[in-house]
C-alpha cells in the first residue's frame, strides 16, 4: 500500500471537520420548513449539481466501474433511458407536485384516493429508500473497513456505525437546507476523483493521455448497444432503454429523497430548469465511470495485477495499492463523498416522510420528535448495512436496481393511476393489492422463463410490477372522481 491508513484516516477525519462545518453555517435553529425543503430558497443551479452526487453515489462511484468486465457499456442503454425519464419527471409531476404546495409528494396520494393510499406509498418510499441507502453506505464502509480501519483491528460493523454516525451529525438539524451546500462539494470531489483516475490510468496505457482514452472507448469491454439475441437477452437495447425511463420515474420523479431537494427550488420554473441541467450532467458523469472502469481493468491486464474477488473492490483496490499518494488521497475524498450526498438526503427523506406522512404531524413543528425519528433511522440503516456485508453476493448496482423493481413498483402503479385514471378505488385494498403486485413479479422474474420460451427478465419487471398494481387498482374502483379532483 502506497498510503498509510492512518493518512487516510487523517483525510477522512478533516473532510468531515469540513462538513460539520457547513452544517454548523448554513442550519442554525432550523424550522421544519427549512429542514424539510429549505424555506423554498434553494438556488437551482446549486441542486441540480449537488444531485448529480445523490444521484451517483458510492453505487455508481465503485459498482459500475467493476460491473463492466460482466456487463460491458450495456448500462449506458439504461442512461439513455435516463433522458426521457427526467423529461417525463420534469413536465409531469413537477408541475403535479409544485401545484398541490406539497412539501412530501406522498400528500397528492392522501389527497387522490385518501388515507390508505397515502399510509401505502410513503410506506414503501421508507422501504425502497431504507434499503437504497443501505446498499449504497454497505460499499463505501466495505472499502473503508478493507482500507483503513480494519488495520487498526476494527470490526465491519463499527466501520459502518462511525460511518452513519458522522453523516448522521452534520444533517440532525439542518436537513436539506445544509444538504444542498455540502452536495455542492461532494459531488466536485467525485468528479474530480474519478477524472483524476482516468487520467492517471490513460496516461499509462497509451503514449499520450488521449491514445490512452480511444484504447479504453476502442477496448472489448465498450460494447454499448445489444440487439444480436434479441428479448431473452437481458441486455437487450429496448428492455435496458425502457428499464432506464421507468427506474427515473420511480427512483426520481416518485421519490421524497429526491424530490424534495427539486421542492426546495423557488418555484416551478427553477426546478425544471434544475432538472435539465442536471440529466446532461448526468449522462457523461455516467459514460466517465463506464469508461474509467474499462481503462481499470485494461490497466489490471497491462501490469499483471491480481483483481479482487469482488468486483466492487476493483477501484478501490487500484486506488489504494497502485495509484500516487495524491490520487489516492483524492480517490478517498471521492469515497467519503459518494457515501454521503446520498446517505445524507436519504436520512433527511425518510424523517421527512415518517414525520409527515406517516405520523400526520403537518401542523407541528416539533424539533425533539423530529431529531428522533431521524436517528432511528440512522440505527436501522446500520442494521441494514450490516446485513448486507454477511449476505451480499452479487454486484452491489444490480442488487440495487433488482431491488427497485419490486419496492418501486407499487408507488409507479400508485402515481399512474393517479394521474391516468378517472377512477377511485376502494380505499381498504390498495395496500393488500401494493403487497401481492411484488410478490406475483418476484415469482414471474424467478420462474417465468420456462413458460415464456427463455425470455430472461431484466429491470424491466418493474413495469409488469406498477402494471399489476393498476390493474388491481381497476378493479376495486367504483367511480369516476370530480373534475375538480382531477387536476389535484
Amino acid at each position: 500500500m502506497r498510503i498509510e491508513p492512518m493518512t487516510l484516516a487523517l483525510v477522512a477525519g478533516l473532510y468531515f471537520a469540513f462538513l460539520m462545518l457547513i452544517a454548523r453555517l448554513t442550519a442554525g435553529r432550523a424550522s421544519n420548513s427549512a429542514f424539510f425543503i429549505g424555506n423554498r430558497q434553494s438556488p437551482w443551479p446549486v441542486v441540480a449539481f449537488g444531485m448529480i452526487g445523490a444521484s451517483l453515489s458510492g453505487v455508481t462511484f465503485i459498482s459500475i466501474p467493476g460491473w463492466v468486465a460482466g456487463s460491458q457499456f450495456s448500462y449506458f442503454q439504461m442512461v439513455l433511458g435516463y433522458i426521457i425519464g427526467y423529461a417525463i419527471v420534469a413536465q409531469v409531476l413537477l408541475p403535479l407536485y409544485y401545484r398541490g404546495g406539497y412539501t412530501t409528494i406522498y400528500t397528492y396520494l392522501k389527497e387522490r384516493f385518501g388515507w390508505h393510499a397515502h399510509k401505502t406509498g410513503s410506506a414503501f418510499f421508507i422501504l425502497s429508500r431504507v434499503v437504497g441507502c443501505a446498499f449504497r453506505l454497505y460499499l463505501v464502509a466495505l472499502v473503508l473497513h478493507t482500507f483503513i480501519l480494519a488495520q487498526f483491528g476494527l470490526s465491519f460493523w463499527l466501520t459502518a456505525l462511525i460511518s452513519i454516525a458522522m453523516i448522521w451529525a452534520y444533517t440532525v438539524k439542518g436537513g436539506i437546507k445544509t444538504i444542498v451546500w455540502s452536495d455542492l462539494l461532494q459531488t466536485s470531489f467525485m468528479i474530480i476523483a474519478a477524472a483524476g483516475a482516468l487520467i492517471f490510468v490513460a496516461a499509462h496505457l497509451g503514449v499520450t493521455t488521449w491514445d490512452g482514452i480511444k484504447l479504453m472507448a476502442d477496448s472489448q469491454y465498450s460494447q454499448i448497444l445489444f440487439f444480436a439475441d434479441g428479448w431473452t437477452d437481458s441486455k437487450n437495447f429496448y428492455k435496458q432503454f425502457l428499464s432506464g425511463i421507468l427506474i427515473v420515474i420511480v427512483m426520481t420523479g416518485l421519490d421524497q429523497d429526491m424530490m424534495q431537494k427539486n421542492l426546495s427550488c423557488k418555484n416551478l420554473k427553477s426546478s425544471q430548469k434544475n432538472m435539465y441541467s442536471f440529466v446532461l450532467i448526468l449522462v457523461a458523469v455516467n459514460f466517465l465511470f463506464l469508461l474509467l472502469g474499462s481503462g481499470l481493468y485494461l490497466y489490471a491486464d497491462a501490469f499483471n495485477l491480481a483483481l479482487p474477488e469482488k468486483s466492487d473492490l476493483l477501484f478501490p483496490s487500484l486506488a489504494l495499492t497502485h495509484f500516487p499518494v495524491e490520487l489516492a488521497i483524492v480517490f478517498v475524498l471521492g469515497l467519503l463523498a459518494s457515501a454521503y450526498s446520498s446517505a445524507d438526503s436519504a436520512l433527511t427523506s425518510l424523517t421527512t416522510s415518517f414525520y409527515l406522512d406517516i405520523l400526520d404531524k403537518q401542523d407541528e413543528d416539533k424539533p425533539r420528535l423530529r431529531q428522533i425519528i431521524h436517528l432511528g433511522f440512522s440505527l436501522l440503516v446500520f442494521i441494514t448495512v450490516v446485513l448486507f456485508y454477511y449476505h451480499m453476493q452479487t454486484n452491489a448496482i444490480d442488487a440495487l436496481l433488482k431491488a427497485a423493481s419490486y419496492t418501486y413498483g407499487p408507488l409507479l402503479g400508485l402515481f399512474a393511476f393517479g394521474v391516468l385514471s378517472q377512477k377511485t378505488p376502494r380505499g381498504r385494498w390498495i395496500p393488500l393489492i401494493a403487497i401481492l403486485a411484488p410478490v406475483l413479479s418476484y415469482l414471474l422474474a424467478n420462474y417465468g422463463s420456462a413458460w415464456l420460451g427463455g425470455y430472461q427478465f431484466g429491470y424491466e419487471i418493474l413495469l409488469i410490477n406498477g402494471g399489476l398494481v393498476y390493474l388491481g387498482l381497476w378493479l376495486i374502483s367504483h367511480r369516476k372522481i370530480s373534475p375538480n379532483q382531477s387536476t389535484q
